[in-house]
């Protein structure tokens, strides 16, 4: 029975839609992963979109009280969006709902061809330099068919949108040399057509057997051998970025000037940054200027290339700091440093030949959030060199500190990197740090030269006086138990301040095991672990 037609494309039949769409995605995700040769041939489009749906099904399933469905589309793609076209992908249904989440009726042929038209142009201008024969040129088509559509009805102009589609799909060899020569059509577009397929059965109640994917184009010859790609960047960086609208016009200039394939989609101060690059940390810097990057990707784009060796010199492990007394502390039990500069990530090229010429077992502690997708994309680096690597997810010095003090190298490796990784996840930690602007944060407002204390990266209190937030983070980070307590004094940290917590603790918690060891780092006053 076709659906009511008032019921057309209300919140349920969007979440039918999305359902659909992962799951016809899900048994095509090979194929179009086999079609994969732009922008590079890396064989995880199918997959990067299939990732991305399932984000947006699941926002769905969940959605926030009173929240309008195709927002939520939205919303879970882009936060969930994996690879070049998944992010493109985040923003077609970003453009979808501009147009029919403000409906109160539902929407007739015209107002559909509007809403995929309004997508096309959203997708073309979050991408930096669009290239035809990819899914932009494939979107373009679908929105001008289902314009041109006979009728006025959804159903006529939904068909229209994919069939148009899987015209400009087999056309997109003609449109791009790399597909041509390796005699395929563009992945993310073949992607899209799966997912506007689903849309029309989901409007129609008509749904087909399987969702076809071209093998190849009509009349080429299966290739000897897939063209050789050029070389091009070396890493995919990806990133959720909190920023204000006006800082990403540069934060675009700048990544442009660093690699290609920049999409950058989002708005309302959340977005979600694409690029591929050869130095991530630079990616990364660029996104920690504009703002607050998160969720960061890095992906070794040449990871079946042949590259240098480990050198088999035995188990180590690697700890990234910035500053000076951390550094000597990690040193002297045991670990090699790599430096980074405060409120930077070091460098990926250093961090990965670190750990080559490390040995062939090494563990190595990020510290840093911000440091953490590097160090796992600086690993698959050093793998292809034949050691073993483990990253042991770390993100404050006090845990990396944790980690080392149950390293043994006699263990098995396996079984020494659980032991540090049980020792850093079961350290609380907290820091205190000056205010330079004024804020919202999750404790309140604060003002330039407040003294703001973190538990676990979020801000638990503000205060005019270090020592007192201090005490009351100490105090906090205490209620749900503790044996052994770390303080991390800081450069700018005032004389005495270690002394008079330990005063305080020995009155608050006698129990608790006191360690003080001078950090001289330069941004945070003060550095606590709590084990």
């Amino acid at each position: 029975m076709a659906l009511d037609e008032a019921a057309v494309l209300d919140g349920a039949a969007v979440r039918r839609w999305c359902r659909l769409a992962a799951e016809a995605l899900g048994r095509t995700r090979a194929e179009i992963d086999a079609l994969n040769v732009f922008p590079v041939p890396d064989g995880d489009t199918g997959t990067n979109l299939h990732l991305t749906v399932i984000a947006a099904a699941d926002a769905l399933d969940e959605p926030p009280g009173g929240a309008d469905p195709w927002r939520t589309l939205a919303q879970g793609a882009l936060l969930g969006a994996r690879g070049n076209s998944g992010v493109i992908l985040s923003q077609v249904f970003r453009g979808l709902a501009d147009v029919l989440g403000t409906l109160e009726a539902p929407p007739d042929g015209a107002v559909f061809a509007a809403a995929l038209d309004h997508a096309s142009v959203l997708a073309r201008g979050a991408v930096e330099h669009p290239v035809e024969g990819t899914i932009l040129t494939v979107l373009a088509e679908a929105a001008a068919a289902c314009a041109a559509a006979p009728g006025t009805g959804l159903p006529e102009a939904a068909r229209a949108a994919a069939a148009g589609a899987r015209q400009a799909l087999r056309r997109t060899p003609g449109q791009l040399d790399v597909l041509a020569r390796s005699g395929v059509v563009d992945a993310g577009a073949a992607g899209l057509c799966v997912v506007l397929d689903a849309l029309v059965a989901v409007i129609t109640d008509e749904y087909p057997e399987r969702y076809d994917v071209p093998p190849r184009t009509a009349g080429t010859p299966p290739p000897a051998g897939r063209a050789p790609a050029p070389q091009g960047f070396g890493y995919e960086v990806m990133y959720l970025l909190d920023a204000p609208d006006d800082a990403v016009h540069t934060l675009r200039e700048r990544l442009d000037g660093l690699g290609d394939s920049l999409v950058v989609v989002g708005g309302d101060g959340l977005w979600n940054v694409h690029v591929h690059v050869d130095d991530a940390g630079t990616a990364i810097e660029a996104g920690m200027a504009a703002g607050r990057p998160h969720r960061i990707r890095v992906t070794y784009l040449h990871a079946a290339e042949g590259g240098p060796h480990a050198p088999h010199t035995g188990r180590a492990v690697i700890a990234v700091t910035a500053a000076d007394g951390l550094a000597a502390l990690f040193e002297e039990s045991g670990a090699r440093v790599v430096r980074r500069e405060p409120g930077a990530v070091p460098p990926l090229a250093v961090l990965a030949e670190a750990i080559l010429a490390a040995g062939d077992e090494v563990a190595v502690l990020p510290n840093e959030p911000e440091v953490l997708a590097l160090a796992e994309a600086a690993a698959e680096r050093a793998r292809d060199g034949g050691a073993r690597i483990a990253v042991v997810p770390t993100k404050a010095s006090v845990q990396g500190m944790a980690a080392l003090a149950v390293h043994d190298p006699l263990r098995r490796f396996a079984e020494d990197v659980i032991e540090m990784t049980r020792a850093a996840g079961a350290t609380r930690f907290g820091h205190l740090e000056v205010a330079a602007q004024e804020a919202v944060t999750s404790a309140g407002l604060c003002q330039p030269g407040d003294v703001l204390g973190l538990i676990e990266g979020d801000v638990a209190t503000i205060g005019g006086d270090l020592a007192a937030v201090a005490r009351d983070v100490l105090d906090r980070m205490l209620s749900g138990g503790g044996e052994l307590v770390t303080l991390i004094p800081g450069r700018h940290a005032p004389p005495g301040l270690a002394a008079g917590l330990e005063e305080h603790l020995r009155r608050r918690r006698p129990d608790a095991e006191v360690g003080v060891y001078d950090g001289d780092q330069e941004r945070y006053p003060l550095l606590i672990g709590v084990e």
